[in-house]
């Protein structure tokens, strides 16, 4: 059995294909968001992608965003790389950027480089051969790191976007 600290920040990392570098993620949240990414990405019409129920995300293919009126009935077939903010790589959000909430910053500045996108803002590019170094300093400082790619790459849309990879 593992015991959690209260104060005890939980970290989930891999490797992130689309940036080809390392990725960090709360763990006591990632599971949830990749089951969301899921679930949106399984709507097979737009009536069921519009009531996909998120918590850590926001849907953008939900009532905000695209009406039964406007062109989009229940009953349409809904494809999740259609999307504009899927295309234009804005959903999700890319899980290469989550490093600078997560990681102090004298880590990011030691292990990462800051990669700045045209459209998507900045992320950090921490190279694969880091990852011993780095997991080490965090585990001292107290952190509780675990590596999950599968689960990363599913949080950067590598599970239904093509053009993620």
């Amino acid at each position: 059995m593992t015991t959690h600290h209260p104060n005890t920040q939980r970290l989930v990392y891999g490797h992130a294909q689309l940036h080809d570098c390392l990725a960090f993620a709360d763990a006591t949240t990632a599971a949830e968001e990749a089951e969301e990414i899921k679930a949106l990405a399984a709507a097979r019409t737009w009536g069921e992608a519009r009531q996909v129920q998120m918590t850590h995300l926001w849907n953008p293919a939900g009532p905000d965003y695209y009406e039964p009126e406007d062109g989009y009935p229940d009953d349409l077939p809904f494809e999740i790389n259609e999307l504009g903010t899927v295309v234009e790589g804005d959903w999700p959000p890319m899980v290469t950027e989550r490093a600078f909430e997560l990681l102090p910053e004298d880590l990011q500045d030691r292990f990462g480089k800051r990669h700045f996108t045209a459209h998507n803002g900045d992320f950090l590019e921490i190279p694969i051969d880091h990852e011993r170094e780095l997991v080490a300093e965090l585990r001292e400082r107290g952190y509780e790191v675990t590596r999950d790619d599968e689960l990363i790459n599913v949080l950067d849309g590598r599970s239904f976007n093509p053009l993620a990879g």
